[in-house]
C-alpha cells in the first residue's frame, strides 16, 4: 500500500527541521566533488567513524532518509536495506528480523533474535520490545553479520542500532504532519535547546492514527487503524569545560490500534465433522475474523471484536561520559518495561480455527560500562563489562473450537521467565601504515536462561489439570538452559585509494538458547533447545568514484551455521504410542552464502538514484528432521534427511 501524502511543515522560534542531518559530518570536498555523497558518521564500533572507512558490511540510514522513504517502524527497514526482512509472525506485534538468511520465526514472548536490536545503545532482547521506537531519529546503523564482539547482547545475524536525536544549545523546534489514504494522518514534532549554563534539554513526540486498508469480507467492516502515541524526553548536563556529561532519557508509548488480518490464498474446505463450512478465498483488501463464544467469554471479547494491541511500555536510561585523558569512559544504565495486551485471529476466518491472546509483562534492565582510548597513534582499543537482567510473566491463550473441537475452545499457558547475562570485550585496531589496518576482538559471555510455573491447561476437562505434567498438583518443573561462550572477530583492512577500502574478516557469533513455550502436552516439549553458533567469512570492499559522485559497496560471505534452531517437532514415546509434539529444535549443521551489492549515483545535487541487491543460499548439511505424517501413522519417530536440502529463506532481495 502506498500512501498519497500531504505534508505540512512549520518553522518555529526561527529553524527549521533538519534537512540535511549529517552536512557537518561531511568528508571535505576534492577537487569536482561539488555534488558529492555525503558520508554519514556512525558508531557501530563504539566509536564515532566515517561509515565508508569502516571495514565491515553496514548500511547508515539518516533521519532525512526514513521520513523521505515513509519509514515509521523498524519493520520498514526491509524496503531500503540489502538483505534484511522483518516479519510480523502471524499479523501479531511479534516481530521475527531476518538478515542474510539468518532469522529465528517464534511467535511467542520469550525468545531472544538473531539480530540484536538497540536504541541509544540500549539492547531491546526481546523482539516485542522493538515496535514503536522510530520517531526523532538522527540516524539507524544496519550491520550484517554476527555481532559477538562489541555489543551488549551477541547475535548471530547481525544488529539494528538506532540513534535518536540528541539536545543542543541551539533553539530549535519544528512538527511535520502527514494525511494520506485510508484517512491514515501522522503527526510528529520537538523542541528543544538550552535551558541553562551546561544544560540542555529536547522533547519529541509522535502519533499515528487510522489508516484501516482492510476490510471484512463478511460484515463490510473496516480492520487495520493505528492508534499509536509515543513521546521522549532527553535532558543533557555538561560540565563547563565539556570533559564530563550525563544524559537522561525518559521514553514511552501506547498502541492501541488493529491487529492485521490474515488473507487466505486458497480456497479453505473447513472441517465438516464440526459442521464448518467451506470458506472462499480471500481478495485484494479482504480479510476475516472471529471467534467462538467459549474463548470470546474466557478472555472477555465479542465473538466478532477485531484483532487488537492494547500495549503500554516505557523505559529510563542514564549515559554518563567522562575524558580521562588516556580513554574516555562511558557508562550506560537502562530499564524498559511492556505491558503487552494482544488479541490476534491467526486462521482469517470467522470460525475460531485458531486464536491466541497474550498477556505478557516484560521488565528487562541493563549496565554497561567501557574504555576507548583517545589518542591519535596507530593503536586504538576498547573493552568494557556489560550485565542485563530480563523477567516475563506471560499468560498464553489459545482457541482452535472449529478446528479440534470444543474441547480444546480454550487452552491457557501461564508461564515466567528469568535470564541473566553478563560479558567481558575488548577489540583493537592496530594501522600497520597508512594503508593496512589489523583488527582483532574477543568477548567472553555467560548466561543463564529459567522457565518456571508454566502449565497447560484446558478448562473444558479440569481448570486444575496441568497436561504439560499430567497432574493436577501445580505447574511443570523449571527449566533451565544456559551458555558460556568466547567470541570475536578478526579482520584485515587495506585502502587502495583514499576513495577505495577493501576488507576480509572472520568472527564468531551465538545466539541465547530457549523454550518452546506454546500449549505442552507433555514435558519433553518443554526442555530447552540449545544456543546456535556461527563462524562468518567475508570480503569486501567500499568505493566513492567519479569525483565521489557514485558509491559502490559490495560483499561476500559465508557462514558455517552450528546449531540452527529450526521450528519442527519432536515425537514422545508414550505407553499409547509415539505423541508428536511441536517444538523448537536445533539443527546440527547448516551453511549460508552469498552477496550484496549497494549503489548510490548523484546524479544531479537534486537528484539521487539508489540501488541495492543482496543474494543468498541457505541449506542444511546434518539434520535429521521428524517427518511428522509418517511418525503419526507408524505410532512411532520416523525421522527424513534433510542433508542439501534449502532452509526456506528468499535468495533475493531487491
Amino acid at each position: 500500500m502506498q500512501l498519497r501524502t500531504l505534508i505540512l511543515t512549520s518553522l518555529l522560534a526561527g529553524s527549521a527541521l533538519p534537512v540535511l542531518a549529517f552536512a557537518q559530518d561531511a568528508a571535505p570536498a576534492a577537487a569536482g566533488d561539488t555534488a558529492g555523497n555525503e558520508e554519514v558518521v556512525v558508531t557501530a564500533q563504539r566509536r564515532s567513524q566515517k561509515s565508508q572507512s569502516v571495514g565491515i558490511a553496514l548500511t547508515p540510514v539518516t533521519g532525512e532518509t526514513l521520513s523521505e522513504r515513509g519509514v515509521t517502524t523498524i519493520n520498514g527497514l526491509e524496503n531500503i536495506v540489502p538483505s534484511l526482512e522483518a516479519e510480523n509472525q502471524f499479523g501479531s506485534g511479534q516481530v521475527s528480523f531476518t538478515i542474510r538468511g539468518i532469522g529465528f520465526r517464534d511467535y511467542a514472548t520469550n525468545n531472544t533474535s538473531t539480530v540484536g536490536l538497540y536504541v541509544d545503545e540500549v539492547a531491546y532482547a526481546l523482539p516485542i520490545l522493538s515496535q514503536g521506537v522510530l520517531f526523532d531519529i538522527d540516524r539507524v546503523e544496519v550491520l550484517r553479520g554476527p555481532q559477538g564482539t562489541l555489543y551488549g547482547r551477541n547475535s548471530t545475524g547481525g544488529a539494528i542500532n538506532v540513534i535518536t536525536k540528541k539536545p543542543t544549545e541551539e533553539t530549535e523546534a519544528g512538527f511535520t504532519a502527514e494525511y494520506g489514504r485510508f484517512d491514515a494522518f501522522r503527526l510528529e514534532g520537538y523542541a528543544g535547546g538550552k535551558l541553562a549554563d551546561n544544560i540542555t534539554a529536547r522533547l519529541s513526540a509522535s502519533t499515528e492514527q487510522g489508516g484501516a486498508w482492510q476490510v471484512n469480507r463478511e460484515s463490510g467492516e473496516e480492520l487495520g487503524d493505528a492508534d499509536k502515541t509515543a513521546g521522549r524526553l532527553q535532558v543533557n548536563f555538561a560540565s563547563p569545560d565539556d570533559k564530563i556529561s550525563l544524559l537522561l532519557n525518559v521514553h514511552g508509548y501506547t498502541d492501541q490500534g488493529d491487529g492485521i488480518g490474515k488473507q487466505l490464498f486458497t480456497d479453505f474446505p473447513g472441517l465438516p465433522v464440526f459442521g464448518v463450512l467451506p470458506q472462499p478465498a480471500h481478495t485484494g483488501r479482504q480479510t476475516s475474523w472471529g471467534t467462538s463464544a467459549a474463548y470470546a467469554d474466557y478472555i472477555g471479547i465479542e465473538t466478532d471484536t477485531k484483532p487488537f494491541r492494547d500495549n503500554t511500555a516505557w523505559g529510563f536510561s542514564a549515559t554518563f561520559k567522562a575524558d580521562l585523558g588516556f580513554a574516555d569512559l562511558t557508562y550506560i544504565g537502562a530499564y524498559e518495561h511492556l505491558d503487552r495486551r494482544e488479541y490476534n485471529d491467526y486462521d482469517g476466518l470467522s470460525d475460531g480455527y485458531a486464536d491466541v491472546y497474550f498477556e505478557s509483562d516484560v521488565q528487562e534492565t541493563s549496565h554497561e560500562v567501557r574504555l576507548a582510548s583517545n589518542d591519535d597513534g596507530p593503536f586504538s582499543w576498547v573493552t568494557g563489562l556489560y550485565y542485563a537482567s530480563e523477567k516475563l510473566d506471560e499468560l498464553y491463550t489459545s482457541g482452535f473450537a472449529a478446528s479440534n473441537g470444543p474441547a480444546f475452545a480454550v487452552l491457557y499457558v501461564p508461564y515466567k521467565q528469568e535470564a541473566e547475562t553478563f560479558g567481558v570485550f575488548a577489540q583493537g585496531e592496530y594501522a600497520v601504515d597508512d594503508k593496512l589496518k589489523v583488527i582483532a576482538g574477543l568477548r567472553w559471555e555467560q548466561e543463564d536462561r529459567d522457565l518456571f510455573d508454566l502449565g497447560t491447561f484446558a478448562p473444558y476437562f479440569d481448570p486444575t489439570y496441568n497436561f504439560a505434567n499430567g497432574s493436577t498438583d501445580g505447574t511443570l518443573e523449571s527449566r533451565s538452559t544456559s551458555l558460556d561462550e568466547v567470541t570475536g572477530k578478526i579482520a584485515l583492512e587495506y585502502k587502495v585509494s583514499d576513495r577505495v577500502l577493501t576488507y576480509v574478516s572472520a568472527s564468531r557469533g551465538i545466539k541465547s538458547g530457549g523454550f518452546t513455550a506454546y500449549n505442552s502436552f507433555n514435558p519433553a516439549a518443554v526442555d530447552p533447545f540449545g544456543p546456535e553458533k556461527l563462524w562468518a567469512y567475508e570480503a569486501g570492499v567500499k568505493s566513492d568514484l567519479i569525483h565521489n559522485t557514485l558509491r559502490l559497496n559490495a560483499s561476500v560471505f559465508y557462514y558455517d551455521y552450528e546449531d540452527q534452531q529450526i521450528q519442527s517437532a519432536i515425537c514422545v514415546t508414550l505407553t499409547s504410542g509415539c505423541t508428536v509434539v511441536g517444538k523448537i529444535v536445533n539443527a546440527p549443521k547448516s551453511e549460508v552464502y552469498g552477496g550484496e551489492i549497494e549503489a548510490i549515483w548523484r546524479a544531479t545535487p537534486e537528484l539521487t538514484i539508489s540501488q541495492s541487491l543482496g543474494w543468498k543460499r541457505a541449506t542444511f548439511q546434518e539434520f535429521q528432521d521428524l517427518n511428522v505424517p509418517a511418525s503419526q501413522a507408524a505410532g512411532a519417530p520416523d525421522y527424513v534427511d534433510r542433508s542439501g536440502q534449502d532452509v526456506g529463506v528468499p535468495k533475493l532481495s531487491y
